[in-house]
C-alpha cells in the first residue's frame, strides 16, 4: 500500500473513528483531539501496518491504547505530582491550596510508606512516579525491564497493605 492510499483510507475513517472516540471520551473537543492523535500515531507507524490486513481494527487499537495511555498519565498525575525539590510525594489537591486535613494527612502517610520502602523497590517506583519509562528506568539503573516492572508492582502491592 502506497502512502497515498493509505492516508485516504485513514481520511475514509474519520467519521468511524469520531464517534467512537466520543463514545470513549464522552467529551466532543477530546473526542477530536484524540482522533487527531489517532491519525498522527497512525501516520508515524505507517511502516508497521501489515497490508491486507484489517486496517480498521488496527486505527481502532490505536485509538484505544492512545486514550487508555492517557487516561492513565492523567490519572497518575492527579494523585501522584512530583513537583518539589525535596522530591516530596503530593497529593495534587493539597498542592491546589484546597486542602482538607483527611488529604493531609493521607499524603503524609503514603509519604512514609514510600519512604518505608526498601531501596531497591523505592527507586524505580519513585522514577515511574516521576514519568520515567520502564525502558528508562532499567537503563538507569542497570536492570531487566522485567526486573523493573516486579519490583514497581511489588511496591505497589506492598503500599496497598500499609495504607489497608
Amino acid at each position: 500500500m502506497t502512502a497515498i492510499e493509505f492516508e485516504y483510507k485513514l481520511i475514509s475513517l474519520q467519521e468511524p473513528l469520531m464517534r467512537f472516540a466520543y463514545s470513549l471520551t464522552t467529551n466532543e473537543d477530546d473526542a477530536k483531539d484524540l482522533v487527531q492523535e489517532t491519525f498522527l500515531k497512525a501516520l508515524k507507524y505507517y511502516e508497521k501496518y501489515v497490508h491486507e490486513t484489517n486496517f480498521k481494527g488496527w486505527i481502532c487499537t490505536i485509538m484505544r491504547n492512545t486514550y487508555i495511555n492517557e487516561y492513565r498519565r492523567s490519572f497518575r498525575y492527579n494523585i501522584f505530582s512530583d513537583h518539589t525539590k525535596s522530591e516530596q510525594l503530593q497529593n495534587e489537591i493539597h498542592a491546589s491550596g484546597s486542602e482538607d486535613p483527611v488529604s493531609i494527612y493521607r499524603s503524609k502517610e503514603l509519604e512514609n510508606i514510600i519512604n518505608s520502602l526498601h531501596d531497591d523497590l523505592k527507586l524505580p517506583f519513585k522514577m515511574h512516579q516521576e514519568g520515567f519509562k520502564y525502558k528508562e528506568i532499567a537503563e538507569s539503573l542497570s536492570m531487566n525491564i522485567g526486573t523493573v516492572k516486579s519490583r514497581i508492582f511489588v511496591a505497589r502491592r506492598k503500599m496497598i497493605k500499609q495504607l489497608n
